[in-house]
């Protein structure tokens, strides 16, 4: 039996929106299509904003995790139990650190989760270069808390996957057609300030972020 919520997605999914129209805006966006220009922008706004960026090839993906976690001292790290870059992650772990697989609900292991994790490794689903952020897209396999809780946050990128900006990844990826449900764009690590405007990372999430950039080959 159909019940209303049903009724109602199914008349949203037979409307087959087209994307609207939009005025140019009256301030200037940052449009270079370069990918080295692009890229080098998203270095810099992420350490800008107290990220540490890694270029390296695909190659060398384990070896520099191995190297991350060990300088760090990350010693218990979770992961997902999925992904592109699951298997690199595995044997990136193994003998390294103790790995956690978020592979049960998060009421099962909130404590351990928030108290004895030391890093979260996750993909990204593309970066932004012109406002220096990444493109999380969490599901099953790679669950949103993965990059909000553990005080060290891994994410591992695609050079292949940088857009130029917000608009024109949504325009090339189709969004109109399949808006994702649950979408993170991260900047840096988490930080507040308070009214003397005194900045403090970590209070709302992690408090050191080390993006990993795989160029293409």
């Amino acid at each position: 039996m159909s019940t209303a919520r049903t009724a109602i997605f199914d008349r949203l999914r037979r409307v087959n929106a087209q994307p609207l129209s939009a005025p140019e805006p009256d301030y200037p966006i940052w449009n270079d299509t370069d990918s080295d220009t692009m890229q080098a922008r998203l270095t810099e706004l992420l350490e800008q904003n107290h990220a540490e960026v890694i270029s390296l090839p695909r190659a060398g993906l384990i070896a520099t995790l191995r190297e991350r976690l060990a300088q760090g001292k990350l010693k218990r790290v979770a992961t997902g139990t999925g992904g592109e870059f699951f298997d690199d992650i595995t044997q990136a772990l193994n003998g390294t650190a103790e790995r956690v697989c978020f592979d049960r609900p998060l009421e099962e292991w909130k404590d351990e989760l928030f108290n004895t994790i030391d890093a979260g490794i996750t993909g990204c689903h593309g970066a932004i270069a012109a406002t220096g952020s990444l493109v999380l897209w969490p599901g099953p396999e790679e669950p949103r808390t993965l990059s909000l809780v553990p005080p060290h946050h891994i994410a591992i990128l695609k050079a292949s996957t940088l857009h130029t900006n917000l608009p024109a990844m949504m325009t090339d990826e189709g969004w109109n057609q399949a808006m994702p449900t649950n979408l993170l764009l991260v900047s840096g690590p988490s930080k507040t300030a308070d009214i003397q405007q005194t900045l403090a990372y970590g209070a709302h999430g992690p408090s050191a972020l080390t993006v990993l950039i795989l160029e293409d080959a």
